[in-house]
């Protein structure tokens, strides 16, 4: 595949720094003319990838039916992306310093360009699994191409502006999914429902492959790097021993093997560590360069970072089922009320990073970890509060100070993290930085599964339990059956309830459910508003559950936060060579 590069040196060229201080910066800074049309760019395609991820949840449903799918082919749609994207982010970025950033960038967008093409022209649920494993593959190339050519590309102090909008992307990338996908799948523009939220794609990437190529300036590592073949096979195996199971256990029903492979995986990526060691002796080319651990600034911004994207990885699946199954929402409506969100979000994310970080250093962070747990505090009241007649004006407040706080924290994680990386492991540090927040959303998905599905049919009979004594009395006087009838009656509707809530997929229907005293037809018509009740009320409680959970990992995250340099630190302010510790 031929990469245009008109605009850009045929060799490496990196942005030369010689940073004594924060004033001799600007001086002795080489700045690419085209880098702020370069960051269009990769926001673009970033806001694009994260916005496919988010938009597919939303369109599951019509992909089943339209393709006549099983239950297992959707869960496949949406797990193979991640999946593949996860698994392939280590590797994209190691092949970003080896082969050229923009190079590998544009072979990203141009693949995940032709799989959107192929996904939304699927005929058959087999096509449409197979586009979406290599569409979250080419993602997995593209995305850590963004983080490294902005590292590589900006001066420290532009940099932090960089991260804002970048940070500023994602967020709004992931709550607009909902809306946009909603409109998408509800409009039915030119009849192709879910269709088209993989076609759009195709235009944007086509421009961005033309633009890319003329306004990004092509990368590498200073020295000749060779890929590391064993280590990609080690990381690779040890990723999908612990992230597969993760991904699927719940559908699966949690079977002993997964917890083995989760087990297993640990030697494996301890024996991926002990030959990046060698590795790195033998020929300075391991795949992950270890030495950056040893920088205050990564390790600790990495760790933060994980805990952090286990409760919002948690929290994302949980609010969407609230809203959509516990309140019976639309994709849309779920979207607009998570506006909000948005808006907070959009105004601490560049503040945080331009302002706030730079002037308190880690004590802004630590501001925003208490403002989101003020928010998480407000929803739990919210949602106890109002229950199943929950509105959306209800969560306006809860949900800005939720998305200040996490404006305030996530957006300048990247920052941080990157700060003292070195120009020629730039590529491998992004791959870090993004496999480690998928990691952080996997294990979020899975605690899912035990914090907010594990108490839910308790909390559905409990629910269903308050009704018992007006649900009586309205199926005498309005279904007309007897007080004997109306007890079988609540016995068999409390026993569907709390086996449909027991159900892997929430929109299957249990045999309880379909015996003869809950198929009258007076009887079901009492039934039903009882039964929206139940099912907002049970979800509100399992919710308010994992709110708890929440609050207490960002608890852990304000903690750890100590363990971050009280200032940024930038590459070249004193700092040591990779693999030399840097305490500030």
């Amino acid at each position: 595949m031929a990469i245009s590069s008109e605009q850009a040196p045929s060799v490496e060229t990196e942005v030369e720094r010689l940073t004594t201080g924060a004033d001799a910066a600007a001086d002795t800074v080489k700045l690419d003319p085209k880098r702020w049309a370069a960051l269009l760019v990769l926001l673009v395609s970033a806001f694009m990838d994260l916005l496919d991820g988010t938009i597919a949840n939303v369109a599951a449903p019509s992909m089943q039916q339209e393709l006549a799918a099983g239950y297992s082919a959707i869960q496949w749609v949406l797990v193979g992306y991640q999946l593949a994207f996860a698994l392939t982010l280590i590797l994209g970025g190691r092949l970003g310093d080896i082969f050229g950033r923009k190079r590998m960038f544009l072979i990203g967008v141009a693949g995940f360009t032709l799989t959107s093409l192929t996904a939304g022209l699927a005929q058959e649920p087999w096509q449409l699994v197979i586009s979406r494993v290599l569409q979250g593959a080419f993602s997995g190339i593209m995305v850590p191409q963004v983080l490294s050519i902005i590292h590589v590309t900006f001066s420290d102090k532009e940099r932090g502006t960089a991260f804002a909008l970048h940070g500023l992307v994602g967020g709004l990338a992931a709550t607009l999914g909902l809306a946009l996908g909603g409109l998408m799948v509800e409009w039915d523009l030119f009849g192709l429902s879910w269709r088209l939220i993989f076609l759009v794609n195709v235009p944007i990437g086509l421009v961005g492959l033309l633009y890319g190529s003329k306004v990004i300036t092509e990368s590498k590592a200073p020295q000749a790097l060779r890929l590391d073949l064993l280590g990609l096979v080690l990381a690779t195996g040890g990723l999908v021993m612990l992230v597969y199971p993760l991904l699927q256990g719940r559908e699966l029903g949690w079977p002993a093997w997964g917890y083995a492979s989760m087990i297993a995986s640990l030697p494996v990526l301890l024996g991926f560590v002990a030959w990046q060691r060698r590795k790195s002796r033998r020929d300075g080319s391991p795949l992950v360069e270890l030495g950056l651990f040893r920088t205050r600034s990564f390790s600790s911004g990495l760790a933060v970072n994980l805990i952090f994207y286990v409760g919002m990885g948690m929290f994302t699946i949980g609010w969407t089922l609230y809203m959509q199954i516990g309140q019976g929402w639309s994709p849309m409506r779920a979207g607009l009320t998570s506006l909000p969100f948005c808006i907070g979000a959009f105004l601490t994310a560049t503040t945080s990073v331009m302002v706030l970080v730079p002037k308190f250093g880690r004590k802004a962070m630590q501001l925003g970890a208490v403002v989101l747990v003020a928010g998480l505090g407000s929803y739990i009241w919210v949602a106890g509060e109002y229950g199943s007649d929950v509105t959306s004006w209800h969560l306006v407040v809860p949900l800005f100070l939720i998305g200040l706080g996490f404006g305030t924290v996530a957006t300048p994680l990247p920052l941080i993290v990157t700060s003292e990386v070195p120009h020629k492991d730039a590529g491998s540090a992004s791959g870090l930085v993004n496999t480690n927040t998928q990691l952080g959303f996997a294990i979020g998905g899975a605690l899912v599964s035990v914090v907010f599905f594990g108490g839910l049919a308790g909390n559905t009979g409990a629910g269903v339990d308050q009704q018992i004594p007006q649900l009586r009395q309205d199926l005498v006087a309005t279904a007309g059956v007897t007080p004997g009838e109306a007890d079988t009656v609540i016995a068999a509707y409390r026993t569907c309830s709390v086996d449909r809530a027991g159900e892997k997929d929430l929109a299957t229907v249990p045999e309880s459910c379909t015996v003869a005293p809950l198929r009258d037809q007076k009887v079901t018509s009492v039934l039903a508003g009882y039964q929206e009740d139940a099912t907002g009320t049970s979800f509100a409680a399992s919710f308010q559950t994992l709110l708890w959970v929440f609050i207490g990992i960002t608890a852990v995250v304000f903690l750890l936060m100590f363990a971050i340099p009280r200032r940024l630190r930038h590459e070249g302010e004193g700092a040591p060579e990779a693999g030399q510790a840097t305490v500030s």
